[in-house]
């Protein structure tokens, strides 16, 4: 039972820490721009929120281990933590106005910063892919590049500048 808690606080840490690389993230930005959204006290029950979001994924993604349902059992705890935030966010306004005062773009360093650190820890995985992968990857980043250029120079013409 130690052991699970352990492993609930050391869960809880890295969010928590997350969440304070979000809020450190917002106010860099704020620095360089004073008119983006500004860090109050909603921005820290936004923050609170989407911890206690990701831990309840957690801790549904662990009881639907112990189930016999095999499709529960495989769910991704990614996937509970959606669910759960789903879940919530539509039977309560609060959650979803608390959220509103953190800034997408501050959310989106640590998630990035996070999914870098995890490829990295898989890159002896990796090698042991063929070399076409490489090819393959460098099709797709290129084509995503391109395409995410190409809409935007057509937002930009639509919209006359």
């Amino acid at each position: 039972m130690s052991v699970q808690l352990n492993k609930y606080f050391k869960y809880g840490l890295v969010i928590l820490l997350s969440t304070a690389l979000i809020l450190f993230t917002q106010q860099i930005k704020l620095l360089k721009d004073p008119a983006s959204t500004p860090v109050e006290w909603m921005t820290i029950m936004g923050l609170l929120t989407l911890w206690l979001f990701s831990m309840i994924g957690v801790l549904l993604s662990d009881l639907m281990k112990k189930t016999p349902i095999k499709i529960l059992q495989e769910f991704p705890m990614l996937g509970w933590v959606a669910v759960t935030s789903l879940v919530l966010c539509m039977s309560f306004d609060f959650f979803v106005t608390a959220i509103g005062y953190v800034d997408f773009l501050a959310i989106t360093t640590p998630i990035l910063t996070f999914a870098g650190i995890s490829v990295v820890d898989r890159l002896v995985d990796l090698r042991k892919t063929s070399w076409k992968v490489g090819i393959v990857a460098v099709f797709v980043f290129t084509g995503t590049y391109v395409g995410s250029a190409l809409l935007s120079e057509l937002g930009l013409f639509l919209a006359g500048k």
